[in-house]
Order: C-alpha cells, then structure tokens, then sequence
C-alpha cells in the first residue's frame, strides 16, 4: 500500500478550514492549503512551517474544473500521494427567496455543491487507484433543513450531503472513506465575531464551536478504522436545540 501522507484542503481560511490543516499537519501530514486568496495562504503555510510541519500554498477557485485538478498534481509532485482530502468551501447566503436572482443563486450553488463534486472526483479518481484514502465534505443545519431565507444556501448544502452519500456507496466498497459533517452551531472564529458582534458573548460557556474541537472530529473520522466507519457525523455545542 502506498503510503499517502498527503492532505488537501480546499477552504482553508482562517477559520475551520485553516484549522483542520494544522491538525493533521500535527499528526505528521504534508499540506497543501487552497483557496482564492494565494497571500493568505502563505503566511498560513510559513506558520505550519514554523511550527514543524509542511505545507504549500495554491491559489485555486474551486469551481474552475482545470484549477482543482492541477491542484490536485501540483500537491502530489510536490509532497506525495494524497491521502486526505477536504472540502470546506461555502457560500453562506440569506435573502428571501423573491430577492435572490438566478446569478446569485448560480454563485452559491457553484461553491458548495459544484466545486465538492469536482473536488471529490478528482480525489476518488486517485484513491481509488490506490485501494485507500479519505474525502470530507463539511455540512451545515442547512444540509437536513432548509429554512427560511436560506433557499440557495439550503438546497446547495443539501445537494453536497447528496453527493457524499452516493459517493460513499459507491466508493466504501473500493477502500475510499467518504464522510459528510453537518456543523449544527456557530463557530467561534475571528469573521463570526467581526460579522455577528455581540453573538458569541451572549452564548453560555461553550456554546460556540470552537474550531480546534471541529477539527479533532475531522482527524478521527480519517483515523477510524476499516470495521467501523462513520459516513455522516454531527457536531453542535451542548446548548444548541436541535
């Protein structure tokens, strides 16, 4: 078996994404970090460094097709065989439904649910060469519910949890663990605080995710063992009504 040690991020930002990258950098994993914003992304890269571990930077729109497959060869000739892959784009929209016009909704649909498919082709079709790997889909409340003024965000949401679901029947049997992560709370991250002031202080104790918390579920879904498989997992803080 090939020892893939190599993990991907697409969305790897400086909230969850960016997070999830530094665990598995932890566990001794080469990281490529992709996202729209290449000088971002550096700097992330330099702190893993400095930290220890290995990481590149690619600047990368997730909803070009050729731009995640080089991606995908740029990791690989770089750093080796990838092992993980994780999708954790999203195009968080709220608006009613009379307002959202075709373009936006195009937009969003694009970035959640387009690009996961181009993502999670690209890693199964490497994957599966090699009998082994694992792809993650982060979700949301918005993957089961769809709510109000969240029509575009809801059903693109919707439609990526279609995806991981078909892919791991498909896949499972082929070696490849496919998992979808439905993130029922707000995290706790620097644009959450700037964009929703006041939100996270009024929560009780621990009543917003935190992002290191996140990530430790994302590394033992990866870890789990063949016999024991999650394909749908579902975080939220311990006060949050579901």
């Amino acid at each position: 078996m090939i020892d893939a040690k190599t993990a991907i991020v697409f969305g790897a930002g400086a909230g969850l994404g960016g997070t999830v990258a530094r665990r598995f950098a932890k566990a001794g994993y080469s990281v490529a970090l992709v996202a729209r914003d290449g000088k971002r992304l550096g700097q992330m890269a330099a702190e893993i460094g400095a930290s220890g571990g290995r990481a590149i930077a690619i600047a990368a729109d997730t909803r070009e097709e050729i731009a995640v497959e080089t991606a995908f060869v740029r990791a690989e000739s770089e750093m080796g065989p990838v092992g993980v892959a994780v999708y954790n784009p999203g195009a968080m929209f709220r608006g009613s439904l009379l307002d959202t016009d075709a373009e936006t909704f195009k937009k969003v649909w694009r970035l959640t649910c387009f690009g996961g498919f181009l993502v999670g082709r690209a890693a199964a079709k490497r994957m599966v060469e090699r009998g082994h790997g694992t792809i993650l889909f982060s979700g949301a409340t918005a993957s089961v519910r769809g709510g109000a003024l969240y029509s575009a965000f809801a059903s693109a949401k919707a439609g990526l949890r279609s995806l991981s679901q078909s892919m791991a029947r498909e896949f499972g049997p082929k070696g490849i663990h496919v998992a979808h992560i439905v993130i029922d709370g707000v995290i706790d991250t620097a644009a959450v605080r700037e964009r929703l002031p006041g939100r996270i202080e009024a929560l009780p104790p621990n009543g917003a995710m935190k992002p290191d918390d996140i990530a430790e579920a994302y590394w033992q879904l990866h870890a789990q063992p063949r016999s024991a498989w999650t394909h749908e997992l579902d975080l939220r803080p311990w006060c949050e009504k579901f």
